[in-house]
């Protein structure tokens, strides 16, 4: 489940790419930001911003329906998680969760977290009685749950893409993990971070280093930061995995369907048949054994 993206990795001042939602940052930038600051800005963003992101996409995300990334990707197509009856699944960066409602409506007992109370309540008034669904509000640094307590945990855009520092979070992620479970997630592919947010030609044209790790930063009037994203190398993804504990499984990056004609934000038909959007990771929780 995509949620703002469209990074402005290109911030050479003149607004041309701005990311879409939200009134207008006062200025941008280029900075470290620790996983701390990320967090607030996640948070009070969120709040703000869950009525009207559901007003424009939820079209497209469907009120229980699996949609990996803006190519429009679905679980139902592509079974990444593989069976997920009788499963205990943990959805990290809910949203309003209808990835949850769709494994749920599958016979998957499944928990959606999300750090904004403002998209957990508008969650909660799209989730019927009964769902099966939990809605739980946390960081995903500090996942409330006992240890090895669920069978899959994935995330569709959510929470990973704001983290300046993955292995809290990846470790997180293995401890409420049981043996053998699996760990999914899509984020920005990491490539994407190279050219302006731009779902025309001139986002086609890359302007930024691959390397430049700092987080790009919307600021307010005050010099507060208001919105945050974090570029990792497909490296510093892998790595991060095999340091917490995961074996790389799998590594999908989804091609644009030639009849999908959506654009959202710097997501095109245009840069969707030229370079790739997103980057779905699969690792495997190792025992101590196998490590």
């Amino acid at each position: 489940r995509p949620k703002r993206i469209g990074q402005n990795t290109d911030v050479t001042g003149d607004g041309s790419n701005q990311v879409e939602g939200g009134p207008p940052p006062a200025g941008v930038d280029r900075r470290a930001l620790s996983n701390a600051e990320s967090a607030t800005a996640a948070r009070r963003w969120w709040d703000s911003d869950a009525a009207a992101y559901w007003a424009e996409h939820g079209d497209f995300l469907g009120a229980a329906d699996f949609v990996w990334c803006p190519e429009g990707l679905r679980e139902a197509d592509v079974g990444l998680l593989g069976d997920v009856r009788d499963r205990s699944i943990l959805e990290i960066g809910c949203g309003t969760a209808p990835c949850a409602r769709w494994l749920a409506g599958r016979g998957a007992r499944v928990t959606g977290l999300d750090i904004s109370a403002g998209m957990l309540d508008r969650a909660t008034s799209l989730t019927p009685a009964g769902s099966g669904v939990g809605l739980v509000q946390a960081d995903a640094a500090h996942l409330p749950f006992r240890d090895a307590s669920f069978d899959v945990v994935c995330s569709a855009y959510g929470a990973i893409p704001f983290l300046g520092d993955l292995a809290p979070t990846f470790r997180e992620v293995a401890r409420v993990l049981r043996p053998g479970g699996l760990w999914t997630f899509a984020i920005t592919h990491p490539v994407r971070w190279c050219f302006p947010d731009d779902g025309g030609p001139a986002g086609l044209t890359a302007r930024n280093s691959y390397w430049d790790r700092r987080a790009y930063v919307e600021l307010d009037e005050v010099g507060q930061v208001g919105y945050a994203e974090h570029h990792h190398t497909i490296g510093d993804v892998v790595r991060a995995l095999a340091a917490t504990g995961f074996r790389l499984t799998d590594l999908v990056e989804p091609e644009w369907p030639v009849e999908h004609d959506r654009t959202w934000g710097g997501w095109s038909p245009l840069r969707g048949r030229v370079i790739p959007g997103t980057a779905i990771f699969s690792g495997v929780r190792e025992s101590a054994r196998e490590r």
